[in-house]
C-alpha cells in the first residue's frame, strides 16, 4: 500500500485523514498469470495499481490477430481510463502477463475519493498524464526506428521485461515476428 501512497503523492499533498481515507477504500488482489484485469467488450470497473507483476494491454485487429498495445509494469496504474471515466465498453485487454499483484479501487470507492477528497480531480488528472505521456514516449519511437533499433529502445525503456514477458508478446508489441526478433536477439548478443 506504501508503494500507492508515495506514488499518489507525486503528484499532490493528502493530509493523514484523507491517506487514511485512500488505503480504506482500496483492496488488495492478486492475478494469476493470463488472467485478466478488463475486457473488450466489457465496461472497465476498477482502476488498479501494479505493485507486482506485469500487464499488458492487448486487442485484436481485423484479421483476428492479437496485438499487444502496451506493457504496465510495477508502480504504475493500470486501468482503460477514458472507458472506465465515460462509463463505456472497453476495445481493449489488461492481461496478466506474470503473476501479479495489484491495489484496486472499485468505481464506488474511486468516486468516494472524488467526493471526498479536495483536490482529488487535479491528482487524478496529473497522474493519468504522467501515464499518457510515458506512453507516448515509449511508443513514438517505434514508428520510425528499423527493427533492431526498436528493439533496442524496448530493452533501454522497458529494462526489466524482456525476460519477464514471452517473446511473442514482445514481437507484437515492436511490430514484428517472432522469428524476426529471435533474429534480432542473436545478431545483438
Amino acid at each position: 500500500m506504501e508503494e500507492l501512497i508515495e506514488y499518489i503523492l507525486q503528484f499532490g499533498n493528502l493530509n493523514e485523514q484523507q491517506i487514511e481515507l485512500i488505503r480504506k477504500k482500496a483492496t488488495e488482489i492478486e492475478l494469476r498469470k493470463n488472467e485478466y484485469f478488463s475486457e473488450a467488450g466489457k465496461v472497465p470497473k476498477q482502476i488498479g495499481f501494479v505493485v507486482k507483476g506485469v500487464i499488458r494491454i492487448c486487442y485484436y485487429n481485423n484479421n483476428g490477430e492479437e496485438i499487444t498495445k502496451y506493457f504496465i509494469d510495477e508502480n504504475r496504474l493500470v486501468v482503460d481510463y477514458p472507458n472506465f471515466e465515460a462509463n463505456m465498453e472497453s476495445s481493449d485487454y489488461l492481461q496478466a502477463v506474470t503473476e501479479c499483484k495489484l491495489i484496486v479501487f472499485s468505481r464506488q470507492g474511486w468516486e468516494e475519493l472524488y467526493k471526498t477528497i479536495n483536490d482529488w480531480d487535479k491528482i487524478v488528472t496529473k497522474a493519468v498524464q504522467k501515464a499518457f505521456q510515458q506512453h507516448l514516449e515509449r511508443r513514438s519511437a517505434l514508428v520510425s526506428e528499423d527493427a533492431t533499433t526498436r528493439y533496442l529502445s524496448f530493452i533501454e525503456k522497458f529494462p526489466t521485461l524482456s525476460n519477464r514477458v514471452p517473446q511473442a508478446y514482445i514481437a507484437s508489441y515492436l511490430g514484428i515476428t517472432r522469428f524476426s526478433l529471435s533474429r534480432i536477439r542473436k545478431n545483438i548478443r
